[in-house]
């Protein structure tokens, strides 16, 4: 049984980061994935400027950027009115080495990281293997899973991070509690090569319309624009998915004398909820295991990615006979983010989005105008919202 090595459980993003951290320090892993092969599904597409900063050491920045588009700038807008604040990242210049949010799909990461992990004697992927629990002892872990055919075996190393997603198999069988909420709405996301920024006037790459009765949120990808719509979850998901609710929808949107192209289409739930605990033992939990949120102000995968290389830097330094508890830090700062910065944000721009009382409504629209009309204030939200200031405040968290 080979012990000396960290299992990284789930093959997303926050895993392949934490990988390609550790390798990089020279730590054997073993990446356990639970499909036959990385997955590629449309899910999370922005990447935040300091993310970007952090992924440049792995030499595959280059390549998302040649993958994605580049947007200095994102809006606030009122379905009747039309924009309400403009943020530019021109005014985080300073600040970071990519002012800008970058649009390109996850998987584009997932498969560039595991390219450079390929020649790496250390690193090994393990597919087709569905984790179902981990146990513990002083000498290690070992990790349950179960192979298509039904047969169940176990893999050993010496630390193992669960990266394996919300439903999260180790954080369930640790007992982990996952506390929060749901949001009452299924959020319906659908993608089409419609050009929106030619058909609506000062739309930028990536929008959020605010509107009483229904609020959406356009994104823009290098060939697509995705469009978010909240959906009342008594609908039949059969209605809800239908080509002909569909396109009256989107008509709804933005009238067009001919119905839309539409490339994919998926519904979900969203939940708003954090583990209680990050770390318990050899075993610790990144990514969706540890917190999930609504995807308004795209900080899950950016929250999760900084998660994997906060906990590979600590674990590095374990490896090395630092003491466990160091691994504390790593809980008590990525928990604070979770609970203090990327839950309050993405509620907030909900909030906004989808307020229905018309005074406050008004008056978060004006507090946006002002915002962005104030240098020190735009400059404040934007190292806010691109997760800057969060990832300062945290040296202040021992």
């Amino acid at each position: 049984m080979n012990r000396d090595r960290v299992l990284i459980v789930g093959a997303g993003p926050v895993g392949l980061v934490a990988a390609a951290a550790l390798a990089a320090e020279g730590i054997p892993v073993a990446v356990i994935e639970a499909e036959r092969d990385l997955p590629d599904g449309m899910r999370a597409s922005t990447f935040h400027p300091p993310t970007l900063d952090m992924l440049e050491r792995f030499g595959v920045v280059e390549s998302l950027i040649a993958d994605g588009l580049i947007c200095p700038t994102w809006q606030f807008r009122d379905r009747s009115a039309g924009p309400i604040a403009t943020f530019d990242h021109a005014m985080i210049a300073g600040d970071t080495r990519h002012p800008y949010r970058l649009q390109c799909e996850q998987w584009r990461l997932t498969r560039l990281l595991r390219e450079r992990l390929a020649g790496n004697a250390a690193v090994e992927f393990v597919y087709d293997a569905r984790a179902l629990g981990v146990g513990q002892d002083d000498a290690g872990v070992r990790l349950t899973v179960e192979r298509p055919d039904g047969h169940r075996e176990e893999i050993h190393g010496r630390h193992l991070i669960g990266a394996d997603g919300a439903r999260s198999a180790i954080r369930k069988s640790l007992g982990i509690g996952f506390e929060g909420q749901t949001i009452p709405e299924i959020y319906l996301t659908l993608s089409t090569p419609f050009a929106y920024h030619e058909a609506i006037e000062d739309l930028t790459d990536i929008a959020y319309i605010s509107d009483p009765d229904e609020w959406f949120v356009l994104l823009r990808n290098r060939n697509l624009w995705r469009l978010l719509l909240p959906t009342d979850p008594n609908e039949p998901e059969e209605v809800m998915l239908s080509d002909a609710r569909i396109q009256s929808r989107m008509q709804e949107v933005l009238p067009q004398g001919s119905p839309y192209e539409i490339t994919h289409r998926t519904a979900y739930r969203v939940h708003e909820r954090v583990a209680e605990r990050y770390v318990e033992g050899r075993v610790f939990l990144a990514g969706d295991a540890a917190h999930v949120n609504n995807p308004l102000g795209g900080m899950g995968m950016n929250g999760g990615i900084h998660d994997a290389l906060n906990l590979a830097e600590k674990l590095a330094a374990v490896w090395r006979g630092a003491p466990p508890a160091t691994m504390g830090r790593y809980e008590r700062q990525r928990r604070k983010v979770a609970l203090d910065v990327v839950q309050q944000q993405a509620l907030r721009n909900r909030s906004i989005l989808n307020q229905r009382d018309p005074a406050v409504r008004q008056a978060f629209l004006d507090d946006l105008r002002a915002t962005v009309a104030d240098p020190a204030r735009h400059r404040a939200h934007l190292l806010r919202t691109s997760m800057i200031q969060s990832l300062r405040d945290l040296e202040s968290v021992q």
